[in-house]
């Protein structure tokens, strides 16, 4: 696995210390449009040091094959993320899929080009059977990004996540590596 991938319009990199001030950046342009789909945030959380403990502890998860988490770049601004949490290996070989991508750049096609590439990395490289992603109903945006790449519909997760202070329930999609079967 590499730790920078390119897309015909991206760049995918997982973070260094040097790249939390452009991942703090991103997350203050984007507070309030992502505070609908997030859990709540305290104040501490938009500081340097956050992104910098963020980024730390993300290579510690890297390292230990837990997760994965891909900033994606535009033009070298930080336009959002994508990546793989809970990486479970064994028999289930499963890893959870997260997303998130800046207001100004939705409804472009850059997080199906993201999570294309992801799902190849996760599929080709680490040589995971099942890919999961947990989308609230209204989040139709993320529903229709999953769906064009392929995952389908396998239930509804009761107050599966608390996002903005609200227990939300979650549409339960899942991507099989057919390459595996």
């Amino acid at each position: 696995m590499k730790k920078i991938y390119k897309t015909k319009r991206l760049v995918m990199k997982l973070p260094e210390l040097s790249d939390a001030k452009a991942i703090l950046d991103y997350f203050l342009r984007n507070r309030e449009f992502l505070a609908k789909f997030e859990p709540v945030r305290d104040k501490d959380f938009y500081t340097l040091r956050s992104f910098e403990d963020m980024i730390n502890l993300d290579k510690i998860l890297y390292d230990n094959c837990q997760a994965l988490k891909y900033w994606i770049y535009k033009n070298d601004k930080v336009i959002g993320s994508v990546g793989l949490n809970n990486i479970i290996w064994g028999v289930f070989l499963n890893g959870y899929i997260g997303y998130r991508l800046d207001k100004d750049e939705i409804n472009k096609g850059y997080m199906t080009e993201a999570l294309q590439k992801l799902i190849e990395i996760a599929f080709d490289d680490l040589r995971l059977h099942r890919l999961e992603a947990n989308i609230m109903p209204r989040n139709k945006a993320s529903l229709s990004v999953v769906k064009k790449a392929g995952f389908e519909f396998e239930g509804i997760a009761k107050e599966y996540l608390k996002i903005n202070g609200i227990w939300e329930d979650h549409v339960h999609m899942v991507l099989l590596n057919k390459k595996l079967l």
